[in-house]
């Protein structure tokens, strides 16, 4: 009696094992057919993938890989015949899921058999297969923007990420390119990650990205970005300096250094790093404006009149330039009035009171050429209508008060 329960139990193992490796076949049979049924073959490939006889088989998860991969083929046909009904999202799970069983299928291929030999089955396959996903377009790359446009950034740095370690597998064996395409895909990775506020990962791509030659000064811009986003002022300053050197003709990275020291109160640093700057670039009119306004907040009048006159020598549309020769030329007519508040004399206040006048009224040609040629920039407005209530200018400064709806 026991011998037949024995016998029993073998056949009933065998017919289990036989049963999971049937549905194997029937996997590959359904995904293969002249009109793929792809939900029954992945139904049929859930059994095999569960079960302990058959979840270790590379060939289980090979033909896993291939339900993803033929289904992602029947869309690039429907797509060439320009068949509107196609998910994209569904285009793409497929696209990931071949890919991810492809990789699985590999690992479980090299391992040693029963008597410690290896003899891979799929490992050409599977390559040729991960390189047409990688190659062409319409594939990870396509889904990976897809869910980039759907602001899906997080999911879109994955997929994207998954294309950039491609060419790095030991089972590509170098021949997956990493070119122009390549870096293009990294910077969407990167600028993916920037969305999700994924600070870690983005620094590292557009670390790598400097060398790629690839949008470098957005990189640059970027990458500051992300340390000051993270407050390491070392790093941020460091890659602010590089870009003044690479890209010296262009005032962001200039702007950005003299900011975070007038931020911080160090002033004279910021004027320092600035004489440093337009040495490199002496013809930039930006850097004169912006050393115009870091004089002014020094107390040096004279200094920063001349940066406004120097930048409207190589610019004379800049509106913040005059704007800025407005400002310097007003405030000294309110020193002048504010160090007359103490004398009681009123005749010598009269005297001091009409020299600040004269003064103010040098101030507003430069101030309203400031807010003719950018007439958005409320500061420059506002700057004018004091001048008007100055001068006791009523009608003018009536007129300025309800522009600026007040």
């Amino acid at each position: 009696m026991k011998k037949l329960i024995l016998s029993l139990c073998l056949i009933l193992g065998f017919s289990a094992t036989f049963a999971q490796k049937s549905n194997v076949a029937k996997a590959e049979n359904y995904t293969l057919q002249e009109k793929p049924d792809f939900a029954g073959a992945r139904e049929a490939i859930k059994a095999a993938m569960q079960d302990e006889k058959t979840k270790a088989d590379a060939k289980t998860y090979f033909t896993a890989g291939m339900i993803g991969f033929k289904e992602n083929e029947s869309y690039n046909t429907k797509l060439m015949l320009n068949d509107k009904s196609v998910d994209p999202m569904a285009k793409g799970k497929a696209i990931m899921e071949a890919y991810k069983y492809f990789l699985i299928a590999d690992s479980l291929d090299k391992l040693p058999d029963a008597k410690g030999k290896i003899k891979p089955r799929f490992g050409k396959k599977i390559k040729d297969n991960i390189k047409e996903l990688y190659n062409g377009q319409h594939n990870i790359i396509a889904y990976g923007a897809q869910l980039f446009d759907n602001k899906n950034y997080k999911e879109a740095y994955n997929v994207f990420n998954t294309y950039l370690t491609i060419p790095a597998l030991p089972l590509m064996n170098k021949e997956a390119a990493t070119d122009s395409t390549y870096s293009m895909i990294k910077y969407y990775a990167a600028i993916a990650a920037t969305n999700n506020t994924d600070h870690d990962n983005a620094i590292k791509l557009y670390t790598d990205l400097k060398d790629d030659n690839y949008e470098t000064k957005n990189v640059y811009q970027l990458l500051s970005e992300e340390y000051r986003l993270i407050k390491d002022t070392v790093n941020y300053l460091s890659t602010l300096k590089e870009g003044v050197q690479k890209f010296s003709k262009d005032p962001w990275f200039l702007q950005s250094i003299i900011n975070h020291y007038i931020y911080s109160d160090q002033i004279p640093e910021a004027s320092k790093y600035l004489n440093e700057a337009i040495a490199l670039a002496p013809d930039v009119a930006q850097y004169y404006y912006v050393k115009g306004n870091v004089e002014e907040r020094l107390g040096n009048n004279d200094t920063a009149l001349e940066a406004f006159n120097k930048a409207l020598e190589l610019d004379p549309n800049m509106a913040g330039a005059y704007g800025g020769k407005g400002r310097v030329i007003f405030n000294k007519a309110v020193q002048i009035l504010n160090d007359a508040s103490a004398i009681r004399d009123n005749k010598l206040y009269q005297k001091e009171k009409e020299k600040a006048d004269v003064i103010f009224k040098e101030a507003m040609p430069f101030l309203k050429k400031a807010v003719e040629i950018n007439p958005e920039d409320t500061d420059f407005k506002q700057a004018l209508k004091q001048l008007y209530y100055r001068l006791d200018m009523q009608t003018e400064y009536q007129a300025i008060s309800k522009e600026l709806g007040e």
